[in-house]
């Protein structure tokens, strides 16, 4: 996997900008960073355990902290900063990026659930 050459917290914009050696851009929303987080919490122990994170439709990154050479820790403003997203990681979030959100949105829509926070809804 190619190794990102610049990352960028476009803040206003709650957005993620990774840019890889190989060419490759993305622009990675805040709230599809947050429900697919790499993190036990998220993903479970296991397959078949992903958890359906909702409610985080205005959820933003507060900071980007390194880990090592391979990965990034971002810690979200709803406190959440247990996931460790390595290059790999960010690069597949990136390429399949449509077709995980439209999943997202499907799981959501068949639980009754929501991407907006409870009271806004």
């Amino acid at each position: 996997m190619p190794n990102p050459v610049e990352i960028r917290l476009l803040r206003a914009e709650k957005r993620l900008a990774v840019h890889f050696e190989d060419g490759a851009a993305f622009s990675l929303p805040a709230e599809y960073l947050r429900v697919e987080s790499p993190s036990a919490e998220v993903q479970g122990h296991g397959p078949g355990q992903k958890k359906i994170v909702s409610g985080r439709r205005a959820v933003g990154i507060m900071r980007v902290e390194p880990v090592g050479h391979y990965a990034v820790r971002l810690v979200f403003d709803d406190l959440h900063d247990s996931g460790i997203y390595s290059w790999d990681y960010l690069y597949r979030l990136g390429r399949e990026q449509a077709e995980r959100w439209a999943a997202y949105e499907a799981e959501l829509a068949a639980r009754g659930l929501s991407r907006d926070p409870p009271g806004r809804r």
